[in-house]
């Protein structure tokens, strides 16, 4: 996953050994993981960094991008599942943007259950798996259908095109009327929290990397309920001939969704059916 980090203006030469001497040095502990020698963080620019961990002293480094948004998804839990090499992250899978029902005495309720509402291609939820870098948080058991604030990004696994709706490759967007496309990728085969999406772009904000001096691309979708935040290397982009990312254009592609747990879950004496705030 080291090509991740062109998404946010580190070249395909860097040397990752440097970056981790670095985050090491200069950075500080993550939350919610495990020791903060081995589990490190660099804030870079606008929520923006680069993420440190390594299971024990022994064990070799992995670094990764990370955004910190304060924009909060809502996942309705289908599973949750540990990740075998990295036991302070989880897999989270459900169902963004579900209804928000109400009882008989008016109250929300905050859980669901896909099978009584719509599909993911009908307005409403929709299909989506994402890690998640606080885990620790969760409770031991997690209701199936309970709804949780989730802040995620999307980093470019592979960009396959950008350019208007007339050329796009997906066109299960025309069932929806946000023009949104999201399939998560499945399989044995298949990576985790990825997703194949067919996204308007709404807004490109072009940023700067503070370590490099690389300028690469914020790009904000438009999605059912929240924009998805996408961030795509610009090398790639170049070497397949590709259009730079602008605002009114389609963007299709693989992408990784990573992010952190911001609501929804029960408190010591709450239930599932208030916990959302």
């Amino acid at each position: 996953m080291d090509f991740l980090l062109e998404c946010i203006g580190f070249p395909p030469d860097q040397s990752l050994d440097d970056l981790v001497d670095l985050v090491r040095v200069r950075g500080e502990s993550a939350p919610w993981r495990g020791k903060p020698e081995n589990h490190r963080r660099f804030p870079l620019v606008d929520g923006l960094e680069l993420r440190i961990d390594r299971e024990d002293e022994d064990a070799p480094w992995s670094i990764l991008p990370h955004y910190q948004t304060n924009r909060r998804l809502r996942i309705a839990v289908d599973d949750i599942r540990a990740v075998p090499d990295s036991r302070f992250d989880a897999l989270l899978i459900g169902w963004a943007a579900p209804p928000v029902r109400e009882d008989d005495d008016g109250v929300a309720n905050l859980t669901w259950h896909k099978g009584s509402t719509a599909t993911a291609h009908a307005p409403g939820a929709y299909a989506i798996s994402t890690y998640l870098t606080d885990a620790r948080r969760l409770p031991n058991q997690v209701p199936h259908g309970l709804v949780l604030a989730v802040s995620i990004a999307g980093f470019a696994l592979d960009v396959s095109y950008i350019g208007d709706d007339a050329g796009a490759s997906n066109t299960t967007f025309h069932e929806r009327d946000d023009g949104a496309a999201i399939e998560p990728l499945g399989g044995s085969t298949e990576p985790g929290g990825c997703a194949d999406v067919s996204l308007r772009i709404q807004e490109v904000r072009s940023l700067v990397n503070p370590l490099t001096g690389r300028a690469f691309d914020r790009i904000e979708t438009i999605a059912p309920e929240r924009p998805h935040t996408l961030f795509v290397s610009r090398w790639q982009l170049e070497a397949d001939d590709l259009s730079p990312p602008a605002t009114g254009l389609r963007i299709e592609g693989s992408f990784l969704f990573t992010g952190r747990l911001a609501g929804g879950l029960p408190g010591p004496k709450q239930t599932a059916r208030g916990a959302f705030g």
